[in-house]
């Protein structure tokens, strides 16, 4: 049964990171600093969107990541009927999911050498 929730679990991973992958321009920033505060300010937002909680807009960048998270919450919604039917528990174990898979493709696992470069 815990396999079969895993293969659940990647299988909804897999169809929320494919939108974000073919959709979302957030996801490319030059410098991997910039794409791990940009993964977690807009994964965390929408997170927070989809569990009904509050969202921080104190500052410039949180409001520009609210704006993403608005948008990426509306789009899940739309295309992953699924989400209704999970408790806030299982929205934010998935979303955490999806932010760690995500920092794995965009930063850990990418071989753009840019994103380390110190003088770019």
């Amino acid at each position: 049964m815990a396999d079969q929730m895993d293969d659940l679990m990647k299988s909804r991973m897999a169809q929320l990171e494919d939108y974000i992958m073919k959709n979302c321009l957030w996801q490319f920033h030059s410098r991997s600093w910039d794409r791990k505060v940009q993964n977690e300010g807009v994964l965390t937002r929408t997170m927070q969107i989809l569990c009904g909680e509050p969202v921080a807009n104190e500052t410039p960048i949180d409001k520009c990541h609210w704006v993403d998270a608005v948008v990426l919450a509306e789009e899940f919604h739309r295309r992953c009927p699924w989400l209704a039917g999970m408790d806030k528990a299982e929205v934010k174990t998935l979303m955490g999911a999806l932010r760690e898979h995500m920092d794995y493709l965009t930063i850990d696992g990418s071989l753009n050498l840019e994103l380390t470069d110190q003088h770019y």
